[in-house]
């Protein structure tokens, strides 16, 4: 696979950079089907004596479906140079064609059978811990009740199983 196992606790990189401005993929699925889409929502913490990661997906994405019949995810993340790549797969849709193979990623398994690509430098894997849909009446902030208030998101909250490091 090209990526060392490592220990989650040791890392050291701002969670905030990494995944608001720098971007991540999540990918869901399995070896028959999977897809990945960039996402700038979310991040990493401590749930139920566990580490964990949060991402939060739209329904419409084609991801969503993916996500809802597996229970397992990976978050990987990318220098700059894919930024264009990154840019791709937030604005193509696996549903009507092969976003993977167009954006010229190369998908690899994991040990334990989740989807990632070789091109990231981390890899995060998860197993669904929660999943829960947002709802209009937990929106507090009025913009973003505004801008989302009709297409809300579902979040998922993941136990951290693995980490790998290039």
């Amino acid at each position: 696979m090209g990526f060392q196992e490592t220990d989650i606790h040791s890392l050291e990189f701002n969670p905030f950079d990494k995944i608001s401005k720098q971007w991540m993929l999540i990918t869901a699925g399995d070896e028959k089907k999977h897809n990945t889409m960039t996402a700038s929502w979310g991040g990493l913490g401590h749930m139920y004596n566990k580490p964990v990661a949060f991402c939060f997906i739209n329904p419409t994405r084609y991801t969503y479906q993916l996500m809802e019949n597996n229970d397992t995810y990976t978050l990987s993340f990318y220098t700059e140079t894919y930024r264009d790549i990154l840019n791709y797969c937030g604005t193509n849709s696996g549903r009507d064609k092969d976003k993977v193979k167009e954006a010229g990623l190369t998908p690899i398994t994991t040990p334990s059978g989740s989807k990632a690509f070789s091109e990231a430098w981390m890899i995060i894997e998860c197993r669904k811990m929660v999943s829960q849909s947002l709802i209009p009446e937990a929106l507090h902030d009025s913009q973003a009740k505004e801008k989302w208030g009709t297409q809300l998101h579902k979040m998922y909250i993941g136990e951290i199983l693995n980490v790998w490091v290039k």
